[in-house]
Order: C-alpha cells, then structure tokens, then sequence
C-alpha cells in the first residue's frame, strides 16, 4: 500500500520532460501535417536559450508567443527530411492552454515520400531526461520513435 502512495507523490516532484509529435500524409497528398504538443514554461525557457536577445519582459501577459518567432524556433529545432529533401514549415495555429503550447503545422513535401529523416532537439540543452516522442502517419505506413538528448535523430525507409 505504500508503494502506491509514494509513485503519486514523486512524479510530483519528478515532472515528466516529454513532447509529442505526429506528423501525418493522407496517400496521394503532397503536404504533412504536423502538430507539436509540449508544456509552454518549457517552451520559454528553451527559448532563452535559443534565443538570447528577446526580451519576455515587453511581452504581456494575455499576448500569445508570436508565430512568426515559434515557426522559426521550430524549424530549427525540428528537422525534417523527406528523401534527403529538407523541409520547412510553416505554423497554422498556435494555441496555449492550461501550459500546453499546441502547434498545427503544414510542410510541403513529396506525393511518394521513401524516406523520412527527422531530428529534433527540442529542450534537449534544458533536461537530461528529455524525450520527444515522434509519432509518424504517412501513406498508411506507421512508425514511432522516442528521440533524446543522446539519440536526437532517426531515419525510416517506407517500401511499397
């Protein structure tokens, strides 16, 4: 019984560093939709790191993180490759709820991809136990990987 009591109480003070990502291509399509989920005091603190000179002091309370600043920090931090072809992407939406920063991307990529190459170093210099979960939809062929500091870059080969 107490087993049960301690595993509650030390993820509290352990927090979980963990971001997801899925990225999906409906077959016949040339684009990948994209969305980002990961806790939003985390994303600014990744951010400063990113990004010294920007002053969150001038940025108000109630105002949004500017889109044009996050789809830059994204597709530094996220790279993604279809058939050794770097993409880009381009932000949708980006919402924040209850410290989530929820992103819907658009990359343009290929209507066959073959290959998928994906790095992603989000929060990788702010938490030695970070992992960024990648979960992968593209013309009915589905993979998952786990990405970490130490292992930061995975590669998936799809056959007809």
């Amino acid at each position: 019984m107490l087993k049960i009591l301690i595993l509650p109480i030390l993820l509290i003070f352990n927090p979980i560093h963990v971001t997801l990502t899925t990225i999906n291509q409906a077959q016949g399509s040339d684009s990948m939709k994209v969305f980002f989920r990961m806790y939003y005091d985390d994303f600014l603190r990744d951010y400063k790191l990113y990004d010294q000179d920007i002053d969150f002091e001038k940025m108000s309370v109630s105002e949004s993180f500017p889109a044009d600043l996050t789809n830059k920090y994204f597709n530094d931090k996220v790279n993604i490759y279809i058939n050794s072809k770097p993409l880009t992407g381009k932000v949708l939406t980006l919402t924040i709820l209850d410290n989530e920063l929820l992103l819907n991307l658009l990359y343009l990529s290929e209507i066959n991809p073959k290959k998928i190459k994906i790095r992603n170093r989000v929060l990788t210099g702010v938490h030695s136990d970070q992992t960024n979960m990648i979960f992968i939809n593209v013309n009915k062929n589905e993979e998952a990987m786990r990405l970490t500091p130490e292992h930061d870059m995975e590669t998936w080969s799809f056959y007809k």
